[in-house]
Parts: structure tokens; C-alpha cells; sequence
């Protein structure tokens, strides 16, 4: 029998132990919002009023088996299961609305058609951001009243700062659909969502290529951060509103981060890359006072 010194079997012991607990994320508790996570006008905070955008809840998020639909356990975990309340994290701002007749709840923030919710805009390319604005809600005071309406497009052909291009049945709440073009005043506002977050994988994710959309987030998405067993690594956010690995992911259980507009952070662990597929997490961004 091969003799094994006894200060090299501690040794080996000793590199597991440390490792088994050096190598697990982080908890909420153990890493607060700190100097990442500030509410800074830069790029990656908000929209086009400043740091102050609105999120949105996604309605192809859901749960069941189309690739669409949520997966998971106990999809409402984390939450009340209670619709969250709208808040406003904007001031009012000038603006204007049209409408355009194509309007389904897809577009360049890669949702899929809504006709069950039509309540749906197009912003101003210049205040688009990249996708930073995209499933952010905005409140609207028209002619005929107030609307919630769920960003899901830029308008390359808007030129007015604060324009919002709606669908025609959006608009119609708002003012009377012969006069095209009104001025109104808006704000961005928290969406009232229910359960927790979602996470879709882009079709062709894998461990070696990994896109993730956020969706049915109360507050607006900063950024998304993934555990690599060592650090907290942000992952790039692309104009089509996904974060994309372009190395990937990897294989096993995949530890997530994702950070408000507010710096709050929530924490959740997916399965796994399932391609196509909607993962529900287990957790959502608390409502404000």
C-alpha cells in the first residue's frame, strides 16, 4: 500500500474545504450595492430623462411549455403573488405621441407579440440606450387621460426629444386618433408586476454562446452579472436588448446577478442555459414607498 504523509492529507483536505466555500457566490447579505451600483446619469442607468427609467413586465414571460413560457419551481416565490404597485421614479417631462399601425409588442427589444396587451410604445432612437429602456413603462397624460404604456421599440424616424410612438389602440385612450400628433406630458414609472423575475435564453444558447434577457422586472435593469466561481463578471448588454457571453457560460447551475437602476441587487441561481426557454427566478426588485 502506497504511503500518503499525514501533512499532505490535511494539506489536500484543507484545499477542498476552502475551495467548497470560496467557490460559491456571494449571498446579497455578504456583498451589498456598493460603488457599482450607484444611480448615475451615465449610459447604463435608465433612459433618455436621466437616470430615473421605469421598468416593464414582458407578457410572453409567463409559465407552461412553449418555449416562452416560465420554468421552474414555485415561479411566484420571493413575492406576495400580488400585482406590484406603479410608482413614479421620474419627473413629468415634455413630450409627444403618434401611433403606427404595426404595433404588436414586438420590436427592437425582442419581445413577442402581445395582442392580449397593446398598451405598448416606441421611443425616440436617441433615448432608446441601447436597449436600457426597453420593458420600462411610462405614464402618459393625454387629451382624454392618463396611460401606462410598456416600452418595446426604438423610432429611428422620431425627432422630438420625448417622443413616443404608440399603437393605434394606445393612442386612441389618449387623444383622438384624427389629430396624429399631440403633445402630452410623461414620466417613467415602476411597472406593477407579479412574481418574480424572468430570465429567456436567446435561440443558439449553449454553454459556449449564452444570451439572457431579463424580464418581468418591477424596476429598470442596469446590468447582469454571472458568477464565474471567482468573481462577479458583468455581461455585455446589446442593442437587441439581450446580455450576450460571446465565450459563453458554461455548463452546471448558473449563479445570476442583477442589479436595478436604484443599485438594489437580486440574487437568483437558473438550472442551467436552456435554449429558447423562459426560466423563472425566485425573486423580485422590492416596491418603493
Amino acid at each position: 500500500m502506497r504511503f500518503v504523509p499525514h501533512f499532505l492529507v490535511r494539506s489536500t483536505l484543507a484545499a477542498v474545504l476552502l475551495c467548497s466555500a470560496a467557490c460559491q457566490p456571494p449571498t446579497d447579505t455578504d456583498e451589498q450595492p456598493g460603488s457599482d451600483a450607484g444611480t448615475g446619469s451615465g449610459t447604463d442607468a435608465g433612459t433618455g430623462a436621466g437616470p430615473d427609467a421605469g421598468p416593464g413586465s414582458s407578457p410572453d414571460a409567463g409559465t407552461g411549455a412553449n418555449p416562452d413560457a416560465g420554468t421552474g419551481s414555485n415561479p411566484d416565490a420571493g413575492t406576495s403573488g400580488d400585482t406590484m404597485t406603479a410608482r413614479p421614479i421620474s419627473a413629468y417631462r415634455d413630450g409627444v405621441i403618434t401611433y403606427y399601425m404595426e404595433a404588436d409588442g414586438t420590436g427592437n427589444c425582442g419581445f413577442a407579440p402581445s395582442p392580449e396587451d397593446l398598451d405598448v410604445a416606441a421611443i425616440i432612437k436617441t433615448e432608446y440606450q441601447g436597449s436600457a429602456v426597453c420593458g420600462a413603462c411610462a405614464e402618459i397624460q393625454g387629451p382624454k387621460g392618463t396611460l401606462r404604456v410598456r416600452i418595446v421599440d426604438s423610432c429611428p424616424d422620431c425627432t422630438t426629444p420625448g417622443h413616443l410612438d404608440l399603437s393605434p389602440s394606445a393612442f386612441d385612450k389618449l387623444a383622438d386618433r384624427a389629430a396624429g400628433r399631440v403633445q402630452v406630458k410623461w414620466r417613467f414609472v415602476t411597472c406593477p408586476v407579479t412574481g418574480p423575475l424572468r430570465y429567456r435564453f436567446k435561440e443558439g444558447s449553449s454553454q459556449w454562446w449564452t444570451g439572457i434577457q431579463v424580464r418581468n422586472h418591477h424596476k429598470p435593469i442596469r446590468k447582469l452579472e454571472w458568477w464565474n466561481l471567482v468573481t462577479w463578471v458583468e455581461v455585455p448588454r446589446e442593442d437587441y436588448n439581450y446580455f450576450v457571453q460571446p465565450t459563453g457560460l458554461g455548463l452546471g447551475v448558473l449563479p445570476l446577478r442583477v442589479t436595478a437602476w436604484d443599485g438594489e441587487v437580486v440574487q437568483d441561481t437558473l438550472p442551467g442555459i436552456l435554449d429558447s426557454q423562459v426560466v423563472s427566478g425566485v425573486r423580485q426588485f422590492s416596491p418603493l414607498p
